[in-house]
């Protein structure tokens, strides 16, 4: 009986510190994040007026700084990459935008690929892949294990006219390996460079 209260024990105590571990990590990364914020408000004369705290107006700007490659597609649908990050968990990250300039609303009908798996995405970027010209290897996107794509889904469109973000996550190819062609439907390849994330 003694025994059975000391193994009880343990297993309380084991999870209450496993709980305060988590709850000190989980608020020192919001302090982390509070932290840097009201550094960036002090020193921008503009966030002091209510204008430059908007994460949706800095984006923008530094989407169209940081073009690694744009494609122009179908009626004028217009693909940019903006970003390619390998990362520490062996994937890549690659982030962009996609301009509606058609006359209709677009659905991504055709980005979200052939494999019957991949139909479960919807109107996504699942379709998309890279591909190291160099190695001779074609890399598909990440998957979870209910079959859904690591990528963005466009639920209900895109409208005419309207420019929206995505993400899509990869294996990573080896390290050496920095130039690849991101392809998606029947945009042209882009060319692109995987930078250290």
């Amino acid at each position: 009986m003694e025994l059975r209260h000391t193994t009880k024990g343990r297993r309380v105590m084991a999870a209450v510190a496993i709980s305060m571990g988590l709850l000190l990590t989980v608020s020192g990364c919001g302090a982390g994040a509070g932290g840097d914020k009201p550094k960036a408000v002090s020193s921008s004369p503009q966030a002091s007026k209510g204008g430059g705290d908007d994460p949706k107006q800095a984006s923008p700007t530094a989407s169209q700084d940081q073009v690694l490659a744009e494609v122009k597609g179908e009626n004028g649908l217009v693909l940019a990459i903006t970003s390619a990050k390998r990362d520490e968990g062996g994937f890549v990250t690659v982030e962009g935008t996609v301009t509606n300039n058609t006359d209709t609303l677009w659905v991504a009908a055709d980005w979200r690929g052939d494999e019957k798996e991949l139909a479960r995405n919807g109107g996504s970027i699942a379709g998309a892949s890279l591909i190291d010209q160099k190695g001779k290897k074609k890399y598909l996107i990440l998957r979870d294990t209910s079959g859904r794509c690591l990528c963005t889904q466009f639920t209900g469109g895109v409208s005419q006219g309207a420019t929206t973000q995505w993400f899509a996550q990869f294996p990573a190819p080896p390290a050496g390996t920095t130039a690849v062609d991101f392809q998606v439907g029947a945009m042209p390849p882009a060319s692109i460079e995987i930078s250290e994330g």
